[in-house]
């Protein structure tokens, strides 16, 4: 067993079938050393979004689901990579995330729950997990979600 499918595993993770596209685009395409993965939605085991993770994020509102959300985007994400590379110990690093999350009006505290993929991302690969992101907030996302998580990965040779 791979050391991250080890990880993944203590975590209680186990990786869902990666999402079809739903338009015209590929899931996953590598330019070099590097891996880029589409935006994820926060699909749940089922292959649906579960209703907390539909809507916007309001400027009272709990920061809770839209974490929970990025985490299940952040899985999805290396269901993809596991697709593409076939083994997660190829990543070599996590280079970026770009999280973006449907909002309405202003919402500062955007980051806390970006948080909920970046954690992720750093138990699953340790150090290599560290990475570069941005997170932003938008009008609306695919599907009525209330995130959507994409992905850099340098893969090693």
């Amino acid at each position: 067993m791979s050391l991250v499918a080890k990880r993944l595993e203590e975590l209680g993770i186990a990786l869902p079938r990666p999402a079809a596209p739903v338009a015209d685009y590929v899931p996953f395409t590598r330019v070099g050393a590097l891996l880029f993965i589409s935006g994820q939605l926060p699909l749940g085991a089922d292959g649906r979004i579960a209703p907390a993770h539909i809507g916007r994020i309001g400027p009272q509102a709990s920061l809770d689901a839209a974490g929970e959300a990025a985490r299940l985007c952040a899985i999805a994400l290396l269901a993809q990579a596991q697709a593409a590379v076939d083994d997660l110990d190829r990543i070599a690093q996590v280079v970026r995330l770009g999280g973006f999350f449907a909002v309405e009006g202003a919402c500062d505290e955007l980051a806390k729950a970006m948080n909920g993929a970046s954690a992720l991302m750093r138990a699953a690969f340790g150090a290599a997990g560290v990475h570069a992101r941005t997170t932003v907030g938008v009008a609306c996302l695919p599907l009525g979600a209330i995130a959507e998580v994409e992905a850099i990965f340098e893969i090693r040779a």
